[in-house]
């Protein structure tokens, strides 16, 4: 048995953490989270944690659930790996036929991987060779979003939209077309919300129009652009990108990595505004948070692009070692049941508006900019100065001084920047909700000076 002291240093000393400043991370005591029970996480020191953010917006049905734990030990038993390269595995093959049955309309095969960033690379790579053997020669570009944050392999950042992850990797990257996001509170062309008639779109589909003959597809997060900080599309937005793309003949990627799962009060985004993709990226609650695994769907239409001779060299070539894992998918195949089996969706409805609710609050702190929410997604962005919007210096790490604040009252949150993010599992109990919505309410309270 390890100290936690021993754990502490050599978590300093050998481990680099993503996402994060390693010099300031060596002058902190680092939080060793030892074990997971329901929606709470403990350290080694035996501290409890509510998962505020669903252990990086992956748990779905709570940690230690014994029927995905139980579906994990029964697939070792049986078989832990068997590449899928000219072979098939058991659960894999139920596990693409679940996915489509559940999935928007028109979706009809499964392609396997292991994290939401090959998932959205596999979605690129389809929709390109797709054009290539059908004769759009042209077709080398994608449109995406500004704001947009679809991973971080060379594809998946190349269509991505937020330079601060991503602004030194830039000569790396391919060129693409960007549209204005619909951050209204943040206006890229400077117009308000109430009378701008959504002129975001116009936009898009003006860059549609002149480089339509370039574009294999568009890509886009369905309500609500994630990492960006839970940037919430109005109603109606994902719904007319999606019409002008199919109306000018573009396949349209839906990056559902973050949205997928219920996470929007849905099963997918894309249901709630009858959005059909072409393409649809799913992975972290794919397998409930268990274990790693991704999946691209597509059409019979863009699968029959990739059909012919084996000397004509049509196959798409592209795979991953793990793809297809029998035990990642046994525990996905357990993870879809319980969504049944405990009407995961019917009683998120309750919690969703009880979030909203409890969320009305937050505006009266004085350094909330705003407040933003849909379904069991939320971002809670902190500025200097509500009437000009002036953002807090970076400096002032106002983001890092609010999770510090939760950890000591007890919960598991973390910031995009100064945008306090909430994502909380979808087991939670609506006890659970209240405490860690009052957790963050007092964080941003003490962080800043209130």
């Amino acid at each position: 048995m390890y100290s936690s002291k021993q754990l502490k240093d050599w978590d300093k000393q050998y481990i680099w953490h993503p996402f994060t400043q390693m010099q300031d991370y060596a002058a902190m005591d680092p939080l060793i989270i030892e074990r997971g029970e329901g929606c709470y996480l403990i350290d080694t020191e035996g501290r409890k944690y509510i998962d505020g953010i669903s252990s990086l917006w992956v748990l779905v049905h709570g940690h230690g659930r014994k029927e995905l734990v139980g579906a994990i030990e029964r697939q070792s038993k049986a078989l832990c790996h068997s590449t899928l390269l000219g072979l098939g595995n058991v659960p894999s093959a139920i596990l693409a036929k679940m996915l489509v049955g559940i999935a928007p309309r028109g979706l009809a095969k499964v392609f396997y991987s292991d994290s939401g960033s090959t998932s959205v690379e596999i979605a690129l790579k389809m929709a390109y060779q797709y054009w290539q053997q059908k004769g759009g020669k042209r077709r080398k570009r994608f449109l995406s979003f500004t704001n947009g944050y679809h991973g971080d392999t060379i594809g998946s950042v190349s269509v991505g939209g937020i330079d601060l992850f991503h602004k030194v990797y830039r000569p790396l990257l391919f060129k693409t077309y960007k549209a204005p996001s619909s951050y209204c509170y943040r206006c890229p062309l400077r117009l308000e919300k109430e009378t701008c008639g959504m002129a975001c779109v116009e936009e898009f589909r003006r860059i549609v129009q002149r480089h339509k003959d370039e574009i294999c597809a568009v890509v886009m997060e369905p309500l609500v652009q994630g990492a960006a900080g839970m940037i919430t599309q109005p109603k109606g937005f994902l719904s007319a990108v999606w019409k002008i793309a199919k109306e000018n003949g573009l396949l349209f990627i839906a990056d559902e990595v973050a949205t997928g799962f219920g996470r929007t009060g849905t099963m997918f985004a894309c249901e709630k505004e009858s959005v059909r993709p072409d393409l649809l990226c799913l992975a972290k609650g794919v397998t409930g948070g268990y274990l790693p695994l991704a999946a691209t769907l597509t059409t019979d239409e863009v699968f029959g692009g990739f059909l012919g001779r084996f000397d004509e060299f049509r196959t798409f070539f592209h795979g991953h070692t793990y793809t297809g894992n029998p035990v990642a998918c046994a525990v996905a195949i357990e993870n879809i049941r319980l969504f049944s089996k405990d009407q995961t969706l019917k009683k998120l409805k309750g919690k969703i508006a009880l979030l909203k609710d409890d969320l009305r609050r937050f505006s009266d702190l004085p350094h909330v900019g705003e407040v933003r929410q849909q379904g069991f997604m939320v971002g809670i962005e902190l500025v200097k100065n509500t009437r000009t919007k002036k953002p807090y210096p970076p400096g002032e790490k106002i983001g890092q001084k609010v999770i510090w604040e939760a950890r000591k009252r007890g919960a598991i949150i973390r910031p995009l920047g100064d945008v306090i993010v909430l994502m909380p599992p979808l087991a939670i109990s609506e006890k659970m909700l209240r405490q860690l919505t009052d957790v963050v309410y007092s964080s941003i309270a003490s962080a800043t000076g209130i």
